[in-house]
């Protein structure tokens, strides 16, 4: 679920297509998404068991240790582009705002928070260049954890 009212628009980054922008000011800290349906959860090892480019494989986020969620319908959240500076942090299947969001912000978040261990995303980083791969998942929940410790 979504929090703060917001609009799917042309996205600022280059290559990735339509974005998720804020309609309304959002204070460091606060939830922006929260997990609301999840219906299904897969162990990593099943999960790759699907082809490359499958809807499975398409519509899942780790959400902790080696379990990846799924959202095959394709909600709005899908809409939420990568960026090394995010705006917003992902933790445990929420996002929260990394800073004090004016409207019109463009959520994003670090995707080698919601991929598999070592994982390497498609494309790169639009800014920097560089491959997106997954954290592994001690070091991606420490460093969840410490930045939205941060936040308060």
């Amino acid at each position: 679920m979504i929090v703060p009212r917001y609009r799917i628009a042309a996205s600022a980054i280059p290559g990735a297509g339509q974005g998720l922008f804020l309609d309304e000011p959002v204070a460091r800290g606060r939830v922006i998404i929260a997990p609301d349906k999840v219906h299904t959860l897969l162990p990593e090892h099943a999960l790759r068991q699907h082809p490359p480019g499958s809807i499975e494989v398409e519509s899942s986020v780790r959400w902790f240790e080696d379990w990846f969620s799924l959202t095959p319908e394709w909600s709005d959240e899908c809409y939420v582009n990568h960026c090394f500076t995010p705006t917003g942090l992902w933790h445990l299947g929420f996002i929260f705002a990394d800073r004090d969001l004016e409207p019109d912000t463009e959520l994003t978040i670090d995707y080698r928070l919601v991929i598999g261990s070592g994982e390497e995303m498609p494309f790169r980083d639009a800014a920097s260049g560089l491959p997106i791969v997954g954290l592994p998942w001690r070091d991606n929940l420490r460093q969840s954890a410490q930045r939205l410790l941060e936040l308060f």
